[in-house]
């Protein structure tokens, strides 16, 4: 199965182009789950202007969004924000490092803007469960992040271990077959007794699937939703899984893409088996023509001695 990446590609490939030879500049892309990019160039060709729209904002500026929007970008952050946009990024391609590995480094963590957004709950979470461990305490609070449409990520640190719950719809009966059978694999991954399984497996979160019923830390909450086209995804991590700063950032970047990576192979399977029905129904007409029989044309001739022709 491919992983997706957690960066940005067009942002990364503009931004690159642009450094080696500046130009106006006027594009407007979305990312997964309908976040909006506006890149320009407003002023001059070596200024690029580079601005976000998330739907969820509000709730990931409640978690500290802001602060690690500074941390990462710092000066790059532009005092005024486009309309219609959250945040805007202002780049001056002449500031640039001259080297090829510095100037790499920058680029590729601007375009890792929406992974650094989405990730200011997960970072919060972290810290609480190492607060809670020292503290003794039980559980922290409930963050929830209303990213898609009627799909959410659940987020909540406890002395031990960090839960992620993620909602997601499926829309048709079929990616809910599918669904259903991808998410049983990761759930069995780490069943004792698989043969060849490799160690990484054993070390990977444990993950728990229901469909229609929440889990119990999400219960009680509102608003939640109980049909059948509904599932509920739930991570568990445990303090090796983040206690790291290069584990914790391989952490935030694969689990905030999961709900795109499990559609983006529901879709690719439906694709294939299309393909292959499509193959095989070909062959059933191949086989099918050579079945026919061949029409008898047998020479008629009269007494005469000339052939008779059909009209």
């Amino acid at each position: 199965m491919i992983l997706l990446e957690s960066h940005n590609f067009v942002i990364y490939t503009t931004l690159t182009e642009k450094a080696a030879k500046p130009s106006s500049l006027d594009v407007v892309f979305v990312d997964f789950d309908g976040v909006r990019f506006h890149m320009s160039t407003p002023e001059k060709k070596t200024v690029l202007q580079l601005s976000m729209s998330i739907r969820c904002w509000d709730e990931l500026a409640l978690y500290g969004a802001l602060d690690i929007l500074k941390r990462e970008y710092g000066s790059l952050i532009k005092a005024t924000t486009e309309p219609e946009y959250n945040v805007t990024l202002q780049i001056d391609l002449e500031q640039l490092p001259a080297d090829t590995e510095g100037r790499d480094a920058i680029l590729k963590s601007i375009s890792l803007m929406k992974r650094n957004v989405l990730g200011a709950p997960f970072e919060l979470a972290f810290r609480e469960q190492k607060a809670l461990e020292d503290s003794g305490g039980s559980r922290g609070q409930l963050m929830q992040v209303h990213y898609r449409d009627e799909e959410a990520i659940y987020i909540q640190a406890a002395s031990d271990r960090v839960t992620v719950i993620f909602s997601t719809v499926f829309r048709e009966e079929t990616d809910r077959v599918f669904g259903k059978l991808f998410l049983q694999e990761f759930v069995d991954a780490r069943r004792p007794g698989i043969q060849n399984a490799p160690p990484s497996i054993q070390n990977a979160p444990q993950v728990l699937y229901s469909n229609r019923d929440p889990p119990l830390e999400i219960r009680d909450l509102p608003g939640l939703r109980h049909s059948e086209d509904i599932g509920y995804v739930t991570f568990v991590l445990f303090p090796r899984h983040f206690a790291k700063s290069d584990v914790s950032f391989n952490t935030i970047s694969h689990i905030q893409l999961f709900r795109d990576y499990l559609h983006y192979h529901i879709k690719c399977c439906k694709a294939y088996m299309h393909s292959r029905m499509r193959h095989r129904v070909s062959e059933f007409q191949k086989v099918l023509n050579r079945a026919k029989m061949e029409a008898a044309t047998a020479e008629r001739k009269t007494v005469t001695g000339r052939t008779m022709i059909s009209r």
